[in-house]
């Protein structure tokens, strides 16, 4: 990954890892995280960097105010040239480093606290690539009463009707994949690699079907197809 593709993948994984929240994306360069109709994150999308709206009211500025001395003069900066209006104050904070990044999720953690109720990894059973089988449609292991739950979420978000392949995880002799590698079990040994987790590049959006979805976009994703379309097949991410 690039550095703008890293701070993509970053930004996606904190957000879908804290947050439970609609993805409402308007098919150009914006993208919002939203809670019902409250909008927590605006994210503007560039071609040489993101630009992330955050915006505070009452409370949150009460609350930076605060904490001033754990911001940079880049964020403060920002927040001190920022407009305020009657619903809070409006930070458009343009992000190119991880550094950066890193300092606006604790703005986000100051203006919503986390809401994801997170997958427990006691039981777990993960691919080579690292995504959860036992979370996983198409895993042997997954009960009819499960499936029923996930089935519309996935066709949401993939466009698929037949979820009907089942599949034993890639260190079983049944591996739906054996006989048609797929990235990760084509990849890896090419590399010397056993697993894709040994790889430097690791996690790369070649990894699992999802990856590719794992990074800031303009489509629209509402919570539950998120949850269960796209969580599970995301290496080690979004767990306790």
């Amino acid at each position: 990954m690039n550095n703008l593709e890293r701070i993509s993948h970053e930004t996606m994984v904190f957000m879908r890892g804290n947050y439970r929240l609609d993805e409402i994306g308007d098919g150009k360069d914006e993208l919002k995280f939203k809670q019902g109709a409250k909008t927590i994150l605006t994210i503007y999308l560039h071609e040489d960097k993101y630009t992330f709206l955050v915006i505070f009211g009452k409370k949150e500025r009460e609350v930076f105010e605060t904490r001033r001395e754990e911001f940079s003069k880049y964020i403060l900066d920002y927040y001190d040239g920022s407009k305020t209006y009657h619903d809070g104050k409006w930070m458009f904070i343009d992000v190119t480093t991880r550094e950066q990044l890193e300092e606006v999720k604790r703005l986000i953690l100051i203006k919503k606290k986390p809401n994801r109720k997170l997958f427990p990894k006691e039981n777990a059973v993960y691919s080579m690539c690292g995504q959860r089988c036992d979370l996983c449609v198409h895993y042997v292991g997954t009960t009819e009463e499960q499936r029923a739950i996930m089935e519309p979420h996935l066709q949401k978000m993939w466009g698929i009707t037949d979820w009907s392949m089942r599949c034993n995880g890639c260190y079983s002799p049944e591996c739906y994949c054996k006989d048609d590698p797929c990235n990760a079990k084509d990849c890896a040994p090419k590399k010397g690699l056993a697993e894709c987790k040994e790889c430097k590049d690791f996690p790369c959006i070649k990894a699992t079907s999802a990856d590719y979805r794992s990074v800031i976009h303009t489509e629209v994703h509402y919570a539950d197809e998120i949850t269960w379309g796209i969580l599970p097949y995301v290496p080690y991410q979004y767990e306790k």
